[in-house]
């Protein structure tokens, strides 16, 4: 559970924030990136790391443009699909760093796939300056690798960064881990905190089972929120009690 006693600074110092691409898509049009969304993240983004001084690094997914998933129906080889779903995420990085850096905070996108004239190598040292000099990273292109998600890109990143836990932020409205889906069973329960093996015993499909164990192996603890909701990143960080943490 969040300890709300430490709301006067960051419970943790260096932090990194998984970002799925549908979050930052448009419910009310076709647009695949909503600009007020993208300003919203932008905004609590800047407060973050500006005035709370939280080094962060950011995972952004490309499911509002493809999903790796998505080829199989289309005949793809599910390794171009997944490459097509690096592509997308990279778009959304340029995105989210123009967002920011438009509103003064320095950013650096680094990708797992050579992209010189867009994005810098992913670098782990080189990330780790970055964050230390106030800069957000945003890493693109997921690990580089197809057959593996964006949940386990932030995992991976998160404990090559030395980062203290993962935000996992969530977009449909559910502010945590419940016990059975709260739209479909009135009757869910909320957790406000949970070990990653209750997760695994009890298939609660938060990330991707590879990112979770990862977590689990690597004392890496994830906390699940509504990203949505105005303000909640800054009180993530700050130790307020919202979302659930696993650990």
């Amino acid at each position: 559970m969040a300890d709300s006693s430490r709301a006067d600074g960051p419970r943790w110092k260096r932090a990194v924030l998984k970002l799925s691409g549908e979050a930052l898509a448009s419910t009310s049009s076709d647009e695949v990136i909503d600009a007020a969304v993208l300003d919203q993240i932008a905004t609590e983004v800047v407060e973050v790391a500006g005035g709370l001084g939280v080094e962060l690094a950011i995972v952004v997914g490309g499911g509002n443009i493809w999903r790796g998933g998505v080829g199989a129906g289309a005949k793809l080889e599910r390794a171009t699909s997944d490459h097509m779903g690096m592509l997308g995420t990279t778009i959304n990085a340029l995105a989210l760093q123009n967002a920011i850096e438009k509103k003064g905070q320095p950013t650096r996108v680094q990708s797992a796939i050579q992209m010189a004239e867009l994005a810098e190598p992913y670098i782990r040292r080189r990330a780790i300056r970055h964050l230390e000099k106030g800069r957000v990273v945003i890493f693109a292109a997921g690990t580089g690798s197809p057959y593996f998600t964006t949940d386990t890109a932030a995992a991976l990143r998160a404990a090559e960064i030395d980062a203290e836990v993962v935000l996992k932020g969530t977009h449909s409205g559910v502010d945590g881990i419940y016990s059975a889906d709260p739209k479909l069973d009135p009757s869910a329960v909320k957790y406000d905190a949970i070990s990653f093996m209750e997760v695994v015993a009890r298939d609660l499909r938060v990330m991707d089972l590879t990112a979770v164990t990862f977590c689990k192996d690597n004392d890496l603890p994830v906390l699940v929120f509504d990203i949505m909701t105005p303000g909640n990143i800054l009180r993530a960080l700050r130790g307020e009690f919202l979302g659930t943490l696993v650990s």
